[in-house]
Parts: structure tokens; C-alpha cells; sequence
């Protein structure tokens, strides 16, 4: 089969979902951002904690660690605690910039204080290049409005977000 970009019309969700080449899926790429937010807050990672944040069962967490460390992002130490590698820091320290990006632009869109919801749903279908755009639009946005967000000027002047994609 050609791949989708060589063909025009319409698919579905799931036809889309077939024909991504990437190796994570949307929920390898929740719980990898949640153990980096666990792991800025300065605590320890393991699965007790992951299961809770999660709302999963802890069977599920311990598949899924499992599943990343195969796949290169995590690496399990002793006692039971959860590491990140070099490469699951940097999808790691990605995807919370993504998360925040959508967060902010939501809040401004919908005048609110909390998009977490919407943000989380659709932070799997959009590309770094589309997020990072999207990033400069909210930036102006937020800029329009007299208010820059404060809290994404001290990450990154901390460095604890990147801007743009991961290389």
C-alpha cells in the first residue's frame, strides 16, 4: 500500500493511526510524561506512584515499564524505582513542552484556568512542527493580552522546558 501522503482523500482516526511511523503510542507517551513531571517535582518514581497519578492498576503500570525499558526510555534501578535514559529524557522533556504549549493555548482560547482535559486528548495528534508553531502563536497571544505567562518564562530560563521539537 502507498503510504497516505502519496494518496488524497480522507481516512479514518484508526487508518491515520496505522500509517504513523512512530514508535510510542499515545499511552507510552503519557506515561513517559508523567514520570518526568513526577521526577521535576524532585520525587522518586515508582510504580505505586506512577498507578496512582495514573488512575491505573498497578499491573498495568508494571507492563507498561516493562514496554518502555524495552524499547530504550526507562531503565529500572533497585527498590524498585523508575529511571529515564538519555533518549527518555529528551521525548521525556518533549512532551511536556507539548503539554504545556496546548494547556496555554486552551486557556486562552476557552478564558479559562484549567484545559487539562482537552489538552491531554489532543496533545497525541499534533506534529512537533504544528506545536511548536502553535507555541509562537500563544506566545503573541499571551503577550496581546498583557500577560506572558510567568510560569513558561521561569522554565525556561531554568531550562526545564525546551522550545521546539526534540532533535
Amino acid at each position: 500500500m502507498n503510504s497516505m501522503k502519496e494518496q488524497n482523500g480522507f481516512y479514518t482516526l484508526k487508518g491515520y493511526q496505522k500509517n504513523d511511523s512512530a514508535d510510542m503510542t499515545s499511552a507510552m507517551e503519557d506515561y513517559l510524561e508523567m514520570i518526568c513531571r513526577i521526577l521535576q517535582q524532585g520525587e522518586t518514581v515508582k510504580v505505586g506512584e506512577l498507578s496512582q497519578r495514573l488512575h491505573v492498576k498497578p499491573s498495568s503500570v508494571t507492563k507498561m515499564v516493562q514496554q518502555l525499558t524495552s524499547s530504550g526510555y526507562l531503565r529500572s534501578e533497585k527498590y524498585g524505582l523508575i529511571c529515564l535514559t538519555q533518549k527518555g529524557s529528551q521525548v521525556g522533556e518533549y512532551l511536556l513542552y507539548r503539554h504545556d504549549v496546548l494547556f496555554r493555548f486552551l486557556c486562552i482560547l476557552n478564558h479559562s484556568q484549567d484545559e487539562l482535559e482537552e489538552a491531554e486528548k489532543i496533545e497525541h495528534f499534533l506534529t512537533p512542527a504544528t506545536i511548536h508553531r502553535l507555541d509562537k502563536l500563544t506566545q503573541e497571544l499571551e503577550i496581546a493580552r498583557g500577560k506572558p505567562s510567568a510560569e513558561l518564562s521561569q522554565k525556561e530560563q531554568t531550562g526545564l522546558i525546551k522550545k521546539g521539537p526534540p532533535p
